[in-house]
């Protein structure tokens, strides 16, 4: 009996997701950060719930519930407003955040912004990819 106890378990442990990954505004040593976090709560569920975690210390730190999403295909692009305004992504579904004071807006404003990055998932691990921002060539002719 001992022996299935322990390997159910296991079994339960290793079904569920709760992972996050980050966005440093401030590079990696300041208090200005948003994270995303995804929670799986039962092994049998394939949906996780996803949250953005706002710190921007000393001033706040708020976790605001966002949506649940399949476990496995959490994606939520997030762009810059300016201003600590901050814009996430996914699908249809768009959230408008501040992080000056940690709040959610009621509703969202102008088209997002800049895309920063994405946070998906990756390999199973949920991960955050700052996005690559291309140089366009100058092909205009050079006056004399």
């Amino acid at each position: 009996m001992r022996k299935l106890l322990i390997i159910l378990t296991s079994l339960l442990l290793t079904a569920c997701v709760d992972d996050s990954a980050s966005y440093h505004v401030d590079g990696e040593n300041g208090g200005h950060v948003l994270t995303l976090h995804r929670v799986q709560k039962h092994f049998w569920s394939k949906d996780s719930d996803v949250e953005i975690i706002i710190q921007h210390l000393p001033d706040c730190l708020r976790r605001i519930p966002l949506t649940a999403m399949p476990a496995d295909d959490v994606e939520v692009e997030l762009l810059s407003g300016g201003d600590n305004v901050w814009t996430l992504r996914a699908g249809e579904e768009v959230w408008q955040v501040e992080s000056q004071t940690c709040s959610q807006y009621p509703d969202v404003k102008g088209d997002g912004g800049e895309l920063i990055g994405v946070f998906r998932v990756d390999e199973k691990k949920l991960v955050f990819e700052a996005a690559v921002l291309e140089t366009v060539p100058d092909t205009a002719p050079a006056h004399k």
